[in-house]
C-alpha cells in the first residue's frame, strides 16, 4: 500500500512537540500564528488562564484597509524577511503583527513567546513576527 503524505499532520505533529516546550503566562503570553491559503491569523494566549488576551487576523475590515496602504516598496527589506516582502501576503501578514503588537501593548503586554504552530518560521510567519517586533513586543 501506499503511503500518502499529509502535510497538516505533520504540521500538527511539530506543533505538539513545540508545544511541550512553550507556554504562555500572564506576564509572557505566548504569540500563536495560524496560517491558511487565504488569510493569517495571531492571538497572544495566556495558557495559565486559558484565555486570548489579544488577537488579530488578515479578514479584519480595519486590516484590510492598512494592508492596501501598506504596500510594499522595492529595497524596503526587514531582516529575516529579505527578498519576499514585494509578496502581498507577506506584507499584509507584517501589518497583522504590526497590529497585534498595538492591541497588545494597550493590554499591558511587552514581552512574549512566539509559537509559530509547526510552521517553517519563513515567509509569512516570519513577517508576524518581525511586524511585532516593529510594533514594540519582545521575544
Amino acid at each position: 500500500m501506499i503511503k500518502q503524505y499529509d502535510a497538516n499532520k505533520a504540521r500538527v505533529k511539530r506543533h505538539g512537540r513545540l508545544r511541550r516546550k512553550l507556554a504562555g503566562t500572564a506576564a509572557k503570553p505566548r504569540l500563536s500564528v495560524f496560517r491558511s491559503n487565504k488569510h493569517i491569523y495571531a492571538q497572544l494566549i495566556d495558557d495559565d488562564r486559558g484565555i486570548t488576551i489579544a488577537a488579530a487576523s488578515s479578514s479584519e475590515a480595519a486590516l484590510k484597509l492598512a494592508a492596501a496602504a501598506a504596500v510594499p516598496q522595492q529595497g524596503e527589506e526587514p531582516y529575516g524577511i529579505a527578498g519576499v516582502s514585494v509578496n502581498h501576503k507577506v506584507s499584509v501578514s507584517r501589518e497583522v503583527g504590526r497590529i497585534l503588537a498595538e492591541r497588545a501593548k494597550s493590554a499591558g503586554v511587552t514581552t512574549i513567546v512566539f509559537d509559530r504552530s509547526g510552521y517553517l518560521y519563513h515567509g509569512r510567519v516570519a513577517a508576524v513576527a518581525v511586524g511585532a517586533r516593529e510594533g514594540g513586543l519582545e521575544f
